[in-house]
């Protein structure tokens, strides 16, 4: 980790010498599009460098024209700024990796890509349906490709130099394990739903101790209720400090050693959400020490794929 006396610049190292994730990143899980444009556009505006998509929230054709805009009209170079998107679970074969990674780079207007995830654990039927479903409903799975299969295909990404690092995301310790320990290329980032209510502690050590970026999303608990932004805790300690209650959760999510995804959808709300400064200690303790533990998103126990932004 590269840290700063600004805690907004603080940048979390590759393993791989893939250089550094700029910890603090937006998220653009929105499913309408002109907000989607809009909301990326005023992201970079307010200051954040690390732009988190997937080909499963099918805007990146949006993103891509928004970052190109901005890049342009503010003269930010692509190096810059760290973009990245998801392989999704109907892809998992690996014939269907590079078709699916190339895809996503034409839609952003990409030629290369910082990071590459594979999206859930779960691989669904191949096809152009993203959420294949049987006649009751169930979703169909692809038993004839392994988690390891697929990781093998995206090393190959990596040797072809168009992807710098690739990861995981939504997947817990006991699946990570053995693609560690197998991995050619080791996993440089693992994103998973943390924030007070879900610590993630056994695997954000076990991160630490190797190396790997631990990247939180629904930092805020997004959607949650009773949510975090009105936790007497958080609220407290955001009036002492005088900050807002989302500053106050980023702010707790990068000094414990994380990156966090947030997903701001006005320019208020980005210049908000952007502007953090690190907590004190006492403050840092009385959030750790929160007992409630709650999971927004329950991804990690099913491909089941409820908390998708639905289509347009």
């Amino acid at each position: 980790m590269i840290e700063s006396s600004d805690i907004r610049l603080t940048k979390m190292a590759l393993n791989n010498g893939a250089g550094y994730m700029p910890a603090l990143g937006f998220g653009t899980l929105i499913p309408d599009t002109a907000v989607t444009k809009t909301a990326t556009r005023d992201a970079l505006d307010a200051g954040f460098r690390h732009f988190d998509c997937a080909e499963r929230y099918r805007n990146e054709r949006e993103v891509g024209d928004a970052l190109q805009g901005g890049l342009a009209a503010n003269g930010i170079a692509r190096e810059d700024i760290f973009v990245t998107t998801k392989l999704w679970n109907t892809n998992h074969r690996p014939e269907r990796v590079e078709p699916a990674f190339e895809a996503s780079l034409d839609r952003l207007k990409l030629r290369y890509l910082d990071l590459y995830l594979i999206h859930t654990p779960f691989a669904f039927q191949p096809g152009d349906d993203q959420d294949p479903r049987d006649q009751n409903g169930n979703v169909l799975y692809d038993s004839g490709v392994t988690l390891l299969d697929t990781w093998r295909a995206m090393e190959s990404l990596v040797d072809h130099g168009r992807c710098r690092a690739i990861g995981l995301s939504d997947i817990g310790l006991n699946e990570l394990l053995p693609i560690y320990e197998s991995a050619r290329i080791k996993p440089a980032v693992v994103q998973v739903e943390a924030h007070p209510y879900l610590p993630e502690t056994e695997l954000l050590e076990f991160c630490t101790k190797k190396g790997i970026v631990f990247l939180a999303f629904a930092p805020l608990g997004h959607g949650m209720k009773p949510g975090l932004l009105d936790d007497p805790v958080i609220s407290a300690i955001a009036s002492r400090v005088g900050k807002t209650p989302a500053q106050v959760l980023l702010a707790w999510g990068i000094q414990r050693g994380t990156a966090v995804i947030t997903t701001p959808k006005s320019a208020a709300r980005a210049r908000e959400n952007f502007d953090i400064t690190a907590l004190p200690e006492d403050a840092m303790n009385e959030i750790d020490r929160i007992q409630t533990r709650k999971r927004l998103n329950e991804v990690v126990k099913t491909g089941a794929p409820g908390f998708i932004a639905q289509g347009r």
